[in-house]
């Protein structure tokens, strides 16, 4: 055995081991959260919002009186307060509706079945490598923060990164129309891929961007009729409200720059970079657009928290897949340890790496590639190909008869 294949060997058990230890921790602290207080989740919530839609009408569900009623009929103990209140869209109340009639642990974990299989298909679906190197990836992302996290307080994120990385795939097998209706379930979590059917534009796939703006702009329609005038000033009024408290832009830009206009006007600037780009490395692979959309949309995003930086993993797992340089691999793991470490040394340096991945994408961007000069070559040659035909075919395309008669 050579060397550098025992070092690989080798690297490959380490990661493995690791990967395996903190995948059992983490299963063990959800297993215990929810023994001390199975109650404190988001979960919780949502359960409690469908409880009222169909006992009240959808346009109740953010009535904040009417949530602390089901909370104490449920015996959370959950007081109402600025963190602790349904201000989901009204697909996650549907979602959960078919587990109202479950008492309340048997729809928790319902629920969070639902969820780890999502996580299973979204592993399946995108994660990078072949055989026991996929194993390792399914075993970090158990053991990573963001998702136990997710896991535990019962977070869509997860189904939200499942329909990315189906579209991803869905577009890989030519099923371009599949691709842009699966993308319906960003509407569970707008704000973690909201950038990802405009990034489908850059691919000039119409079906695909077809299908995404139809099935989001139904799912928006029928949640604006079921709110009504009522509901929908009701939810206003909870976003505005959620908007202006601080934990919620902790992992945003608003902790670099504090204005919150100067913030939004970042924010913007960099959703546009980051479709650009999108449209520049659109002929270096179908990965590159989904990762500037994710990364670009995370860093554009007002609202964050760490249970949402389950995208900023799907993106390292498309990136990997890609074409990228050797190198890339210290750069994703350096970046999901550092926001693994979050609760340690704060916000910082998870925005700062999230602001160099776009720098790099953006030096990427601009980089010549020698394939996209080769495809423009193949291109031109096709089309100049297309002409010398075309010179002896008619409008009709049938063969034109060529006279050989002399003057």
């Amino acid at each position: 055995m050579s060397p550098s294949r025992r070092w690989r060997n080798l690297g490959t058990a380490a990661g493995a081991a690791t990967a395996g230890l903190f995948a059992v921790f983490d299963l063990y602290q959800w297993a215990a959260a929810y023994a001390a207080d199975r109650f404190h989740n988001d979960f919780t919530f949502y359960l409690a919002a469908a409880r009222i839609g169909l006992a009240h009408g959808w346009q109740s569900i953010y009535d904040l009186n009417l949530q602390q009623a089901e909370l104490d009929a449920l015996g959370s103990g959950i007081k109402v307060a600025e963190l602790a209140r349904y201000i989901s869209p009204p697909p996650v109340a549907w979602a959960v509706v078919p587990l109202t009639p479950l008492p309340y642990p048997v729809a928790y974990w319902a629920w969070s079945t639902l969820l780890l299989a999502a996580l299973a298909l979204a592993w399946y679906l995108a994660a990078p490598g072949v055989g026991r190197a996929r194993v390792i990836h399914l075993a970090a992302a158990v053991g990573w923060l963001p998702v136990i996290y997710g896991l535990q307080l019962g977070q869509p994120a997860i189904f939200v990164a499942l329909a990315v990385a189906a579209s991803y795939w869905l577009l890989r097998s030519d099923r371009p129309v599949w691709a842009g209706v699966v993308l319906g379930a960003i509407v569970l979590k707008p704000q973690l891929a909201f950038l990802v059917p405009f990034a489908l534009l850059t691919l000039r796939r119409d079906r695909a961007v077809m299908g995404s703006f139809l099935t989001l702009g139904a799912l928006a329609a029928v949640s604006a009729l079921a709110l009504g005038p009522t509901g929908i000033g009701a939810y206003q009024e909870r976003l505005n409200f959620a908007a202006g408290v601080p934990v919620n832009r902790e992992l945003t830009l608003a902790y670099v720059f504090g204005d919150l206009t100067i913030t939004r006007a970042v924010q913007v600037l960099i959703g546009i970079w980051s479709l650009f780009l999108a449209y520049r490395m659109r002929r270096r692979g179908l990965e590159w657009l989904f990762v500037c959309a994710l990364i670009g949309g995370m860093l554009a995003t007002p609202y964050v928290h760490l249970d949402d930086l389950v995208m900023i993993g799907l993106a390292g797992w498309l990136c990997l897949r890609a074409n990228a340089p050797s190198w890339t691999w210290i750069y994703v793991l350096g970046g999901a340890i550092t926001v693994e470490g979050t609760p340690i040394w704060g916000p910082g340096p998870v925005i700062a790496a999230e602001l160099g991945a776009l720098g790099l994408l953006s030096v990427a961007a601009f980089k010549h590639d020698d394939r996209d000069a080769q495809q423009h070559r193949t291109e031109g040659e096709h089309d100049r190909g297309l002409h010398r035909d075309g010179e002896h075919l008619p409008v009709d395309r049938q063969p034109e008869a060529v006279d050989v008669r002399q003057p």
